[in-house]
């Protein structure tokens, strides 16, 4: 029997009221994971670890509730409009990927992921892989359970790739990483054999944390971050956490090197931008949701490079910079456009990297994530690897774990996730030769600190967008093609090309 329009009506209602309670456990799980890396003292981490462990169970009991499957049922006979058909999709993918999954299994996996962010944060400081590890090989064990409840059939890797990236094919992936080893390693080499020398040494000194954040908080003013909507704290690894409401970003401090702090914060502003510019209107609903972990890296690699890396966003900083830091009042526009670009041959940890060596430490951590989750290599051969892949990639072994495998927190959480930020890399870099083709000189606008049309050309194109369209559909909504590493090579090849004055 057909189902009226009244009680379609109410059944896409009661749907949507289920998945905004979801998604408001989920955004309270988010504010404790933010307090835990930024706020919570040490030895918070046991409670910490339960109350995380009970928000997703309780998120996992209404997701994988019966009368949700009911309700996705019914509103698939129906003839729904575009927006409500996306959300339908949205929520039975979720719903798919959770029905099979024991709530027991749910919670054990978060309360070990809570307890490992402590074991790897005390790993890191006292150069001890070895403490981490049990850590490390039980969330692994976790996670393929998962998965494989998830799909008994499938390769255990590619459905943890999926969490974070649906929609991409984890072979679409691949093909690209093989493309940026052809066209990347060659011109890392010839940079190291043929580069000119450059201005490596622009920001060369001490500078103090206090004011490093002075002049983050400088450049977040500058690029238009919402402050009533977000807030600028500091962690052990830089991230952003919130809503379209509540952005909040972090970063850290070096007092080698205010770049560093700087990158990073123009990074997160990027992802908390991407945030903020999600419907108000749809909060709760994969409408007002972002879309994908690669779709997200690429808002954030965008105002990074795309924009904070530009000559002409150090000729309109320099001069802030110069404010806060006297030292540097020598300092020219092209020494630190050169300094903040610099290949750095010799660099170990992957937030610290160029444009071009960065991806070589993507490549090398998807590697041994997939070698591990198979059974290819045991938890105690991790750090063998890792130099072994240091050495043959980039050259460089790091002579601790701290500097090496344990220098990145992801594994806490998940794994197959990072070949989003060079998913998000190529990307960026697809829409900033669409906005070229949109925009009347995008790199005058820098200049000018007038940031409000490129801001809005994102918002429209992908922010507003949420889930509306699957990650496929999103690229070529935005860019009128397919996602291709094309733009990127063309990209790096002429701006580093023409920094070290290349053939």
């Amino acid at each position: 029997m057909a189902t009226s329009e009244h009680e379609s009506e109410s059944e896409y209602d009661e749907l949507l009221d289920r998945v905004k309670r979801i998604s408001n456990v989920g955004d309270a799980t988010g504010i404790l994971y933010w307090d835990q890396q930024t706020k919570m003292p040490e030895g918070g981490t046991p409670a910490r670890s339960k109350q995380l462990s009970a928000l997703q169970s309780i998120s996992h009991e209404l997701l994988t509730n019966e009368r949700t499957g009911e309700l996705l049922d019914a509103l698939e006979r129906e003839m729904l409009d575009d927006d409500r058909a996306a959300v339908v999709r949205e929520v039975r993918r979720q719903y798919e990927r959770a029905v099979d999954v024991p709530g027991e299994l749910v919670e054990e996996l978060t309360e070990t992921m809570s307890e490992a962010q402590q074991a790897w944060r005390d790993a890191k400081a006292d150069d001890e892989f070895e403490t981490f590890a049990p850590y490390l090989d039980r969330l692994r064990e976790l996670h393929v359970e998962r998965a494989e409840h998830i799909d008994p059939d499938g390769d255990p890797y590619e459905v943890m790739f999926e969490d974070g990236e649906p929609y991409l094919p984890l072979d679409t992936v691949e093909r690209i990483f093989d493309e940026l080893r052809e066209g990347l390693v060659p011109l890392i080499e010839d940079v190291q054999e043929n580069g000119a020398n450059i201005a490596d040494d622009a920001f060369s000194g001490t500078f103090d944390a206090e004011t490093q954040e002075e002049l983050c908080r400088d450049a977040l003013d500058l690029l238009g971050y919402d402050w009533n909507r977000g807030r600028l704290d500091t962690a052990p690894h830089p991230f952003m956490s919130g809503t379209q409401f509540d952005a909040r970003v972090t970063t850290r401090y070096n007092e080698d090197d205010p770049i560093d702090s700087l990158t990073a914060t123009i990074h997160e502003f990027g992802h908390a931008t991407y945030q903020l510019g999600l419907r108000d209107d749809a909060y709760g609903t994969p409408l007002g949701d972002s879309r994908s972990s690669g779709i997200h890296e690429s808002q954030s690699r965008f105002w990074e490079n795309h924009v904070g890396r530009t000559k002409a966003f150090w000729e309109l900083f320099l001069p802030t910079v110069k404010e806060r830091f006297p030292e540097t009042e020598d300092v020219t526009v092209e020494e630190a456009y050169e300094a903040v670009n610099q290949v750095f041959t010799d660099n170990l940890i992957r937030v610290e990297a160029d444009e071009l060596t960065y991806h070589m430490h993507i490549i090398l951590r998807s590697e041994i994530e997939r070698e591990y989750v198979s059974g290819d290599l045991d938890v105690d051969e991790i750090p063998g690897r890792w130099n072994e892949l240091m050495d043959e990639y980039l050259d460089i072994v790091p002579e601790t774990d701290s500097e090496g495998c344990l220098q990145d927190i992801h594994w806490t959480s998940r794994f197959g996730g990072f070949q989003n930020y060079t998913v998000g890399s190529v990307f960026a870099a697809q829409l900033w030769a669409t906005i070229e083709e949109e925009l009347d000189d995008p790199a005058e606008l820098i200049h000018e600190g007038n940031f409000d049309p490129i801001r809005e050309w994102l918002t429209e194109n992908i922010h507003e967008q949420g889930q509306r369209y699957t990650t496929d559909e999103l690229i070529e909504e935005a860019t009128g093609e397919p996602l291709t590493a094309d733009y990127f090579l063309e990209y790096v090849t002429e701006k580093y090309g023409e920094i070290y004055d290349l053939d």
